[in-house]
């Protein structure tokens, strides 16, 4: 074979693989369309089950329109690579629609009919630095009737719930119809005529409120079965209910339905049976007894939680001067579970006389806090707050336990009814009876109805003969996302707060915590040795009564020297462990460049090299075997 002709073959060999190489990539592009690996520890790009659920179960098609301002966002990397982050899932979720959803990416430039867009969805811009050049960044959908969500700012601090909130606005358009609540309550909260001032009385801004977005009936506690209708059920202090009537609950949360009950150990807005002029007697605590117990539950209605730090100042009489009541406690964002959606965005939620709820030993539940006591707390017994003098009293004997306590929490999981054999004293036909849960449950429990009461989270004003809550704590944001969350399907509840884009360095963050720890304590004993050697001086000094005289003797002069030079040499090292405080944070660093940018590269060659012998040695060997052949 000549030399040209080789130099032919090889040219057309080349063009060959070129081809080949073209032509794979375009069929693995087609046939891979879509196909994802998610190496993330935690599967950040992955969707929830849930989510998967939701939109590939999509009947009629919804539109997103995703708005963005790329060049306004041009000096906020941060938020740039958040709106990728949103964008990017929304893509995700487009693939799973089999094409219901419909994604639409638009950049709003000012003066342009896609800011008149936004403007007409309701997203409104914000801006970044003051006076700066305003920035969209929001969601808006819509179905194919007249159904419209938006979210008008994704805000980076809720990245956790990012998924849930986009979820959340997708299932609102594919499900007009909300599901209805079923109201039981022992309390007035609705407005009902006041025999004790002879006025009629306004219900409660918390149940008020709920009435406005969601379908609220009212029902009785007559051991009757939960509507087939009803998908949350909404215990308010269930005080004495009847073994028939709690059956009733029962077999709704078996049957599927969502249950969020607010029980108490002592209500302080129970006042059945009360006379003019008198404190309130009797028994005032409500629980779903049998059913805590079945569930896996311990709530005890004899003891109340007392928080040394939490407590708000109050006076409990007219004319008494304030102090703090332990038992009044003003929750903080500290106290709630960031986890969970219900309360993750709340600052205070306000609570008295509140029980504690905690999970029984063995059982197979899942309990969640959703709201706890600070640490600076213990329990109380319900009998001393009956006759309360003052608030101080409550002082008396006091001894945190270092526990923070649950008083709010959600369980869910797969539940077994508290009636095995069926309903109690029934007559007649029993009809259908559940044993067990015929999916996960989910439940809110609360030890503390009066958190939904008025005096505790809003003030009302009268203006013109119209009243008006303004609302100064929560409360009434609990209820509301409580029950909003509940009334979702099981799928949008089983989509819960994933973990920040964002990760942190929890390498360095443990370093520097445990080199700060460490030389902290290096220094306090550097500045003890100081004050030490510093009292010896002051001590020699003051024994010749005069500080500059002479008239030491050779050995306190020595000694005397001795201690200044020590304490040349004390300030130096306490000047050297301030400055060493990043040391190993720096090192950590430039051991990470070193693997980076050698150790992975050697290795890597290495490898290749380490390939390449063994495949000549293979080569080699086959000749020889060949050549001996």
């Amino acid at each position: 074979m000549t030399t040209a002709t080789r130099k032919t073959y090889g040219a057309t060999a080349l063009v060959a693989l070129a081809l080949l190489f073209i032509g794979v990539t375009i069929l693995i592009t087609f046939v891979l369309r879509g196909a994802r690996i998610d190496l993330t520890e935690s599967k950040l790009y992955s969707l929830a089950p849930g989510t998967e659920k939701i939109v590939s179960s999509l009947t009629e098609p919804v539109n997103l329109y995703f708005f963005f301002s790329q060049e306004a966002s041009a000096q906020s990397p941060q938020l740039r690579a958040y709106a990728q982050r949103v964008r990017e899932l929304l893509e995700e979720m487009t693939q799973h629609s089999d094409g219901k959803l419909r994604l639409s990416v638009i950049d709003p430039k000012p003066f342009s009919e896609e800011e008149d867009r936004a403007g007409e969805f309701g997203i409104s811009p914000v801006s970044l630095t003051p006076g700066g050049e305003p920035v969209y960044f929001g969601l808006a959908g819509t179905n194919s009737t007249d159904g419209r969500e938006i979210i008008g700012l994704f805000q980076p601090d809720k990245e956790e719930f990012l998924e849930y909130d986009v979820a959340s606005l997708i299932y609102r358009l594919s499900n007009a119809k909300r599901a209805n609540v079923g109201l039981i309550s022992s309390l007035p909260v609705d407005a009902r005529f006041d025999q004790m001032s002879g006025q009629m009385a306004p219900g409660w801004a918390s149940i008020q409120q709920l009435r406005e977005t969601l379908e609220v009936r009212t029902l009785q506690a007559d051991g009757n079965p939960i509507p087939e209708d009803i998908g949350v059920l909404m215990l308010v202090h269930p005080k004495d209910l009847s073994p028939q009537a709690q059956y009733a609950i029962d077999q709704f949360v078996m049957r599927g339905g969502k249950l969020i009950a607010f029980m108490d150990p002592q209500s302080e807005n129970d006042n059945a049976g009360a006379q003019p002029g008198m404190p309130p007697m009797g028994n005032r605590s409500s629980t779903l007894g049998p059913l805590l117990d079945a569930w896996g539950v311990q709530f005890d209605t004899t003891q109340i939680v007392g928080d040394r730090e939490l407590g708000l100042t109050v006076s409990l009489r007219q004319g008494q001067a304030p102090s703090q009541h332990i038992a009044i406690i003003g929750l903080n964002r500290d106290s709630m579970n960031p986890k969970d959606v219900t309360v993750s965005a709340l600052d205070t939620i306000n609570v008295m006389t509140a029980g504690a709820l905690s999970k029984k030993e063995g059982a197979t539940i899942e309990f969640e806090p959703l709201i706890q006591s600070s640490a600076n707390a213990a329990l109380l017994p319900a009998s001393k707050l009956m006759f309360l003098p003052d608030s101080e009293s409550l002082l008396e004997g006091f001894t945190p336990t270092g526990e923070r306590y649950t008083i709010a929490a959600r369980i869910h999981g797969k539940l077994k009814s508290a009636f095995p054999n069926g309903k109690p004293n029934a007559e007649g036909a029993a009809g259908e009876h559940l044993t067990e849960s015929k999916e996960d449950a989910n439940i809110i429990l609360v030890a503390d109805a009066d958190v939904l009461a008025d005096p505790l989270w809003v003030r009302t004003q009268n203006v013109f003969g119209q009243r008006f809550a303004v609302a100064w704590a929560n409360n009434g944001d609990f209820l509301a996302n409580s029950v909003d969350n509940l009334a979702g399907s099981a799928d949008l509840i089983s989509v819960r707060g994933r973990q920040s884009f964002f990760r942190p360095f929890t390498k360095v963050e443990e370093l520097r915590r445990q080199a700060g720890d460490q030389l902290r304590a290096k220094e306090k004993e550097l500045d003890q040795e100081l004050r030490e050697t510093e009292q010896k001086l002051t001590a020699l000094e003051s024994a010749s009564g005069d500080p500059g005289s002479l008239s030491l003797s050779p050995e306190q002069q020595a000694e005397l020297e001795r201690f200044q030079q020590q304490r040349v040499r004390i300030r130096k090292e306490l000047r050297e462990t301030r400055r060493s405080l990043d040391v190993e944070i720096e090192a950590l660093g430039t051991r990470l460049k070193a693997i980076n940018i050698a150790l992975v590269p050697s290795l890597l060659a290495l490898g290749a090299i380490f390939l390449e012998i063994m495949r000549r040695r293979r080569l080699r060997a086959g000749r020889a075997a060949a050549h001996t052949g």
